[in-house]
């Protein structure tokens, strides 16, 4: 058995489509490129396809990883070649390459994710500087999230590893977040904007997931 690692981006196009739909995307581009997915056992098996932490809504990004497992093996030249051809636009591969199918699953191997995340503002450089800073000295922030199955209380700073300016315009400006994802939690970007009271970003871009092998 062979386990091929996607690199690849989501664009403007895709941006309000769901996790599950953008499975579904992959698993129809892989079948009608002709590439030969292993399937799990039992009473229904599906493709042995995963991904390594689900995108939201409404957030682009340049570095969304799944694992695909293949039955018969197929050159990471042959694989693109045949794939790129059948995905729509809105999907790129940026990096196709084989990974040891003994590896602990790609979810498991997430720990940090990071973002680019632009805000409208009426503060100066310094005052958003000093906004980050001020946060980042926090030892706890106590949050709470509303859900359909009641309201959930966390430490939302236990989520957020490193918080920067990357750029700033009058009116606007684009902060980098490197914030926890994993199986004890994930940061989600527009609650670290509003604890920084910010209103909700214009846009949200993942620009990396780092992995504990990394």
């Amino acid at each position: 058995m062979q386990r091929i690692r996607i690199r690849f981006s989501r664009g403007e196009e895709l941006k309000f489509i769901s996790h599950l739909d953008i499975m579904r995307l992959w698993q129809r581009a892989l079948h009608r490129a002709g590439i030969p997915l292993a399937y799990t056992e039992g009473f229904s098996p599906h493709p042995r396809i995963s991904s390594a932490a689900p995108l939201a809504v409404g957030v682009t990004s340049q570095s969304e990883l799944i694992d695909v497992f293949c039955a018969n093996w197929v050159s990471p030249h042959s694989f693109t070649a045949a794939v790129s051809q059948q995905l729509p636009p809105g999907i790129e591969m940026l990096q196709v390459h084989m990974v040891a199918p003994t590896m602990p699953s790609l979810q498991s191997q997430v720990s940090y994710a990071e973002y680019e995340v632009e805000l409208e503002t009426d503060k100066d450089q310094p005052g958003v500087k000093a906004a980050l800073a001020s946060l980042l000295s926090l030892e706890q922030l106590p949050w709470h999230h509303q859900r359909d199955t009641g309201t959930r209380n966390y430490d939302l700073r236990a989520l957020i590893d490193d918080l920067w300016l990357t750029d700033w315009r009058r009116g606007r400006c684009t902060i980098g977040m490197r914030l926890r994802c994993d199986n004890s939690g994930s940061g989600r970007p527009e609650q670290v904007a509003a604890a920084l009271g910010f209103n909700h970003p214009t846009y949200i871009r993942r620009t990396k997931l780092i992995l504990k092998t990394s």
